[in-house]
Formats: C-alpha cells, structure tokens, sequence
C-alpha cells in the first residue's frame, strides 16, 4: 500500500455482471462501469452458468474503448482479475481477458480474491474522501468487525491492525441474501426476491409471525437459514391464496427481520466480546435499508463508526477488485501464465 505511484485496470467476472474499474492509489476511482445480466437471467428464477459466461464474453468488448479513453494513452501499472471464488467459466473468460491485457501492455498481472474485495469494499468511500491520509485513518478503525452478506455468502469476520483477516462466523447453509430469495419465490415473487421482500414490509407488522432465530447463544458462532424457509413454507401450506393475499406484507416484513435479527445479534454477540474500533457491512444484501438501519443503531451503541459499502459497490464490481488488489496485496495472487481461477476459494 506504500507504492501510490499506480493506475489499477480490475476486472470482475465472478457471476452474472460484467465490470471494469480503473483505480489511481494518489487520486481514487478514475471510472468505473459494471454491465447486468439481471434481466436476462430473471426469467430462469436464477443465474445460468452458461448464458453468464456468453454475456461476458459479448459484454466486455464494447466497454474496453471507453475505459482506454478515460486511460488517454496510458499504460495502467498492473491488472487485477477476480479469480475466484465464483462460476468457474465465469472465471476464466475473466482470467482470459486479463492475461490477454497484461500480455499487451507488458505489465503485471494479479489475481484477487473476490471476498476480500468485499470485505474491503466499505472503506472505498473513505479513501475518495481524502487519499493521501487514508492509511492513517484506516490503521485507526483496526481492528475491525466485518459483515458480507449477499446471495452466495454470510461471513462474519475481523480485520487485525496488521490486516490479517479472520472469520469469526459463516452459515452452515443458506446465505442471507438466498434466504431472502427462496422466500420471495414461495410467496409468488420472481427473481431476485430479496428486494421485493423489502418493499412488501414497508411500513408492516415485523412482529406479527414469530419466525425462527438460529444459533442464538453467544457460544453457538454460525448462522443458518434453512430453517428460517422451512417455517416459511409450512405456514404457506396453511394459508389460501386470499388469506396470503391479506397477510403478504407482515409475512414480509417478519421473514426479513428475522433474517436481520439473526444477523444482528451474531454481530453484537462478538462486538461485546472484542475491542473493535470499527464495524463494516457490505454484499449485496447490504443495500436493505432495514439492515443498514440496524446495523447503524449497533454501531451507534458500542460507539464505534459504521463503514458500510456504496450501494453501487454492495454487488458484484470491479473497483472493489482494484482496491483490494491495492490494500491487500498479500491476499492477491501473482500473476503469470500459470495464474488460474478458483471457484472454490475462501475468504482466507
């Protein structure tokens, strides 16, 4: 993190969104474009490897040009690739692009470690802020109390004052965001559910069904959500369509705080037991405003700042790649022609 002297070129291919970023330690974001694959894959209720794969291989092309004007001639200083965990054919028609780049422009190739970027995703804006005191003030939130909650992942974990990473608790499981998913498309909501969850429970009864809270004792340091759809579904088989119609929002709002309340209280249970100077929150489902509304009020009781990712960099992007390949440099993956992609990789 020493050596601001860098034009960073990411790239991110993990799933269903092709993204580039363009990263200047010394200055910040100098750009940034992410493609969706969303709609194309809402009518299959889910993400097709396959069609992911295409879309990435049509996507990238046309979004190169503009990230070369913004270079103006440029030679970026090293390229970073998400390479892993993720869609293996994701993966490497990502992992393809990159070496093809760094082959062209003659410079250094790494590979980055997709949870990582996540986990590091929230203190991007901090750094916008003011980056030639950024190392300061990010050594001053250390050690720090991390939460990624998204689709595939729900890892708690902390980052050390000499930002090694450890994970504290991960579902046994569902993921939060799958969770939220699988509900949505018991109740008759398409892809992705979670969001449409949310706007349901607007403004409804969070109390009225008591859903279940897994592994709620302090000594119990895992989440699991299965559990939490099965009451969902068992209580649908006694409903008809016109009493699910009339109790649809409170049904929405319940099942999401119970998802929330899982996350939070797991959370406060190790924030109690540590001495963190800093709580983070970030994955895609970190753009639920109910959870960023608790999570705040937690953080705001143990009197610690909360970092939580831009709603633009909660999903699957590339700036997050770009700056972790500049923050956590011992956590990227160097890069030659044997560098390849690992759909299994884990956060540490």
């Amino acid at each position: 993190m020493e050596n601001d002297d860098l034009v960073i070129f990411a790239i991110e291919s993990s799933c269903d969104e092709s993204a580039l970023a363009l990263f200047d330690p010394a200055q910040g974001l100098c750009g940034e474009w992410v493609h969706t694959q969303i709609d194309l894959h809402r009518v299959y209720g889910g993400v097709v490897p396959d069609l992911a794969g295409r879309e990435h291989l049509r996507n990238f092309p046309p979004m190169l040009p503009v990230a070369l004007d913004v270079l103006q001639g440029q030679i970026p200083s090293r390229v970073a690739v998400t390479a892993g965990p993720g869609l293996a054919g994701c993966l490497a028609l990502g992992l393809s692009f990159a070496k093809s780049l760094a082959l062209a422009w003659n410079i250094p190739l790494c590979g980055v470690n997709h949870l990582r970027g996540h986990a590091f995703s929230p203190f991007i804006d901090l750094h916008a802020e003011k980056p030639s005191a950024f190392t300061d003030r990010f050594q001053s939130l250390l050690p720090h109390l991390g939460l990624i909650v998204s689709g595939g992942n729900t890892i708690l974990f902390s980052i050390s004052e000499q930002k090694q990473i450890h994970i504290i608790a991960q579902t046994v499981d569902d993921a939060a965001g799958e969770a939220l998913d699988k509900g949505a498309k018991l109740l008759g909501m398409p892809y992705p559910g979670g969001p449409l969850i949310e706007k349901q429970a607007t403004g409804a009864d969070a109390s009225a069904v008591a859903f279940p809270r897994a592994f709620p004792e302090r000594s119990q340091m895992k989440f699991s959500f299965s559990g939490l759809k099965t009451s969902l579904r068992y209580r649908l088989e006694k409903l008809s369509d016109e009493e699910l119609h009339e109790q649809l929002p409170d049904l929405c709002a319940s099942y999401q705080e119970a998802v929330v309340d899982s996350l939070r209280k797991k959370t406060h249970q190790v924030l109690q037991l540590g001495n963190y100077r800093s709580l983070g929150l970030s994955g895609g489902v970190a753009n639920n405003g109910r959870l960023r509304e608790v999570f705040a009020t937690l953080a705001a009781k143990h009197k610690i700042p909360l970092h939580v990712a831009r709603r633009g960099h909660t999903g699957d992007n590339a700036a997050m790649i770009a700056f972790a390949s500049w923050i956590d440099e011992a956590g990227t993956l160097p890069g030659d022609s044997a560098l390849s992609f690992k759909p299994s990789w884990t956060l540490v």
